[in-house]
């Protein structure tokens, strides 16, 4: 049959012939039906039917790639330079005026345009200047000053114009009202003063000096001021100045540069004088490492070793140790070079003293640095020191609430009542140290018998056996442990008392009935005595 499709396509849009073929009609009819489609789309062109179609089959990367940057690189490589202005040579009077008036009017309208650009005035000023038109720069000048006065280029410019074609008075009347309108600003002094000195007019920088300290300016205006005085060897006026100096701004390096001023043009003992006043008038501010090290610095200079020794023992003990550690490097070089054996073995002791002030500082519950630290202060005789570390190694409580953590500490608080008992033979300062210690254990935790053992041995040291049954009773009674028994029955044999050691024993059997060591140790003791019927019911 003959159809649409032919006799010789199977039916369907897309069928192919008898040989295999696409027909060419569809594939027109296929892409007519695609820009069709991409037509209806609404905001769509025609060439939308063809991206659908368009795809990419090759997705690997070009061989050479362009990166923004080379593109800028390049760019730039060729932009063309910005055409310069050719030189212009003016050789006729009536032309350099058409040009100055030129120039005054591209100033005037960036003017008229914004009043507040500054840069635009100074150069408007400067213009003036080179043309040798300087009343119409004073002119500009005092016109960008009615605009900002505060402004400090203004005022610099202004003046400098003025010094460099040696209008001098000009000049001066340009500082006077900049050094009164802006008196904070130390440039202005500054420029004015060297202007006078290069003129010769020494006492008018002076006076210009004395009106700036009335603002007491910082250290280095009156460092200036000294300064100059000293380049005509003024030392009087400058020992003057120093003394203003000090009054106004009391402060450990203004001494210091006192101190240091006498000592190279003074005597020792205006120098002294100068290091003994700050001392006493800084207060507690004196007590800084560097003004005392000066001092003591000064002292060894001028040969008086006793005088230095006694500064560096001062600052040692009144400055902190943690603002003190170049002062003690001083001291310690000072000693081996100026001490007896004595005096270093002090600043060794000294040194590791300050060693084990650091460690403690980061690691405060280091309990074997604390007992270094105590046998150093033993070692010195210093009881009173001794005292000091150990109370504050006994305040480092530890932190954990487990017996192992409590083990060393434990140990400083027996240290610190051997101490007190055999060293300083205070028995009574002693018994208070056990006491506390056995406040300061959690008992409902666990506890130490040794602890209760020391402190009930010493009072039988101290002949109070009534005391120690005590002690030891109370032990028995917070914390029963077999090491307590021990001793406790120990004790009572030492003084005779069988019926006390038995009570103790039967004590003993009650709160552990399984400890055979006990029950062995009590028939052992009844057989001793001889009574074979309390053994044998034992």
């Amino acid at each position: 049959m003959s159809g649409r499709g032919g006799t010789d396509r199977t039916e369907g849009r897309g069928g192919t012939n008898t040989h295999g073929s696409v027909d060419v009609k569809d594939q027109k009819r296929q892409l007519d039906h695609l820009m069709t489609k991409g037509d209806k789309k609404p905001g769509g062109g025609g060439d939308q039917g063809f991206r659908a179609m368009a795809r990419v089959k090759n997705k690997q990367p070009a061989p050479v790639q362009i990166t923004a940057e080379q593109i800028l690189r390049e760019a730039k490589e060729r932009q063309e330079e910005d055409p310069k202005p050719p030189k212009q040579k003016i050789t006729d009077p009536d032309e350099l005026a058409e040009y100055r008036t030129r120039k005054r009017k591209e100033f005037e309208d960036g003017i008229r345009r914004n009043r507040n650009a500054i840069p635009l005035w100074v150069k408007y000023a400067m213009w003036e200047e080179t043309q040798l038109e300087f009343d119409r720069a004073r002119s500009v000048w005092e016109r960008a000053l009615e605009i900002d006065h505060r402004n400090n280029t203004i005022w610099l410019k202004y003046a400098e114009m003025e010094m460099r074609h040696r209008n001098v008075n000009r000049a001066r009347n340009i500082w006077d009202r900049a050094v009164q309108i802006l008196p904070r600003v130390d440039q202005f002094w500054y420029k004015y003063a060297y202007m006078e000195e290069m003129l010769g007019n020494v006492a008018g920088a002076r006076q210009i000096f004395d009106r700036w300290m009335q603002w007491e300016p910082e250290d280095n205006a009156w460092t200036s001021y000294i300064k100059l005085e000293m380049r005509y060897n003024e030392i009087e006026r400058a020992r003057q100045v120093f003394e203003r100096f000090v009054q106004l701004t009391p402060k450990v390096s203004t001494w210091m540069k006192f101190a240091k001023f006498e000592s190279k043009h003074g005597s020792t003992t205006r120098a002294r004088s100068v290091y003994e006043r700050s001392i006493s008038e800084l207060g507690e501010y004196a007590h800084e490492p560097e003004l005392l090290m000066a001092f003591a610095k000064f002292e060894e200079r001028v040969k008086e070793i006793d005088r230095s020794r006694a500064i560096y023992k001062f600052a040692l003990d009144s400055i902190p140790k943690s603002k003190a550690s170049e002062l003690y490097q001083s001291f310690v070089a000072f000693e081996k070079q100026h001490g007896d054996r004595e005096g270093i073995e002090d600043v060794i002791v000294s040194k590791r003293r300050f060693q084990y002030e650091d460690e403690l500082k980061e690691h405060p519950f280091n309990y074997d640095t604390w007992f270094d630290y105590v046998r150093l202060e033993e070692s010195s005789g210093d009881a009173d020191r001794v005292r000091e570390v150990y109370e504050r190694a006994i305040a480092q409580k530890p932190l954990s609430s487990e017996k192992r953590a409590w083990r060393r500490y434990v140990y400083l608080w027996i240290y610190y009542a051997v101490f007190e008992e055999l060293t300083m033979k205070d028995a009574e300062r002693a018994r208070a140290v056990y006491k506390e210690a056995l406040k300061v254990i959690p008992h409902a935790e666990f506890s130490f018998a040794k602890l209760w053992v020391m402190a009930a041995h010493l009072e039988v040291r101290a002949k109070d056996v009534v005391s120690s049954r005590k002690v030891f009773g109370r032990a028995i009674g917070v914390a029963p442990k077999e090491k307590l028994f021990k001793s406790y029955i120990e004790l009572e044999l030492q003084l005779g008392n069988i019926d006390r050691v038995r009570t103790i024993y039967e004590k003993q059997l009650e709160s552990f009935p399984a400890n055979c060591r006990a029950w062995t140790s009590f028939a052992e003791l009844e057989q001793s005595l001889g009574e074979l019927d309390r053994a044998r019911a034992i």
